[in-house]
């Protein structure tokens, strides 16, 4: 049987902008070629301020060590220049928008894939990801916030980067140690109990094949679950918006004193849109 073969594409400036910034990209790499297939093609679309770099040393240093450090993880960067204009009402605005450039590459290269890991929420690149499938070739999307609901629907599989494990940093705790005890982890409600007070928080214990075996009730599911009592839910976290799968939260895992499982702590709210697909939950479910 030959080696699944993978392509990543990711629309950079969408996903700084939507809940992305400082993603990094050795985890991304990790996650696309989780079914120990060959990651073929890895490229991200930069925008480039071409007239700050000339205006700003220490702007210009930092994109250029950037780029140089996503290059050192072995992806291929395409430059976007950043072009100024004004709007309707003489104000000046900046744009690099690169899903031209993006999906021409990604038409150009499908021959050679069987399978597309796009990373945005920009709902322009529906027709793209239609006819990306009509190649034939499995497209997954990835993103953070503010993602077309369209393009989740259309997409074979959608994940949430927000529970990808590691996939953004954990400012406050540099050298967290995801899923272990005392560790931060982003998850969502699996389970409340309005009327008793309690339920259960699920999370991604680390990068599996298996993202799609959400209980982790099931002895090959890269998920597990936390105790959470309604006296750890912070201020702006109340049960209702638990009831949502699409809710993100954040917490720290602390081992039960009572048992041998693990409870939440000081759970705080990342993400709740208003509407949307259940994270990790396969497109083909959905009524």
């Amino acid at each position: 049987m030959s080696e699944l073969k993978v392509g990543v594409f990711v629309d950079a400036e969408n996903i700084r902008y939507n809940g992305g910034y400082q993603m990094r990209y050795d985890i991304l790499r990790r996650f696309a070629g989780r079914n120990e297939g060959i990651v073929l093609r890895l490229n991200t679309y930069l925008a480039l301020d071409q007239l700050r770099i000339k205006e700003d040393p220490e702007y210009a240093e930092k994109t250029f060590a950037y780029q140089s450090m996503v290059r050192e993880f072995g992806w291929k960067i395409v430059v976007k220049p950043v072009r100024r204009f004004l709007d309707d009402e003489g104000n000046t605005k900046v744009k690099a928008n690169a899903d031209l450039d993006l999906a021409v590459d990604a038409m150009l290269q499908v021959e050679n894939l069987d399978e597309i890991l796009l990373v945005t929420g920009d709902g322009d690149f529906l027709q793209l990801v239609t006819a990306l499938q009509n190649k034939g070739c499995r497209v997954e999307l990835l993103a953070f916030k503010n993602v077309s609901r369209q393009l989740q629907r259309q997409v074979d599989a959608y994940y949430s980067g927000y529970l990808i494990p590691d996939l953004l940093p954990i400012s406050y705790e540099p050298k967290n140690e995801w899923g272990k005890p005392g560790s931060v982890v982003r998850g969502f409600c699996s389970k409340w109990f309005s009327d008793k007070g309690y339920g259960f928080l699920s999370y991604v214990k680390h990068i599996s094949p298996n993202m799609w075996v959400t209980d982790p009730r099931e002895p090959d599911s890269p998920y597990a679950a936390a105790f959470c009592h309604i006296n750890e839910l912070a201020e702006d976290v109340t049960p209702d918006d638990l009831q949502s799968r699409d809710t993100i939260v954040e917490f720290y895992l602390q081992e039960s004193e009572k048992n041998d499982g693990l409870i939440a702590q000081n759970v705080r709210m990342v993400h709740t849109p208003s509407k949307g697909i259940p994270a990790f939950r396969r497109i083909d479910d959905i009524a």
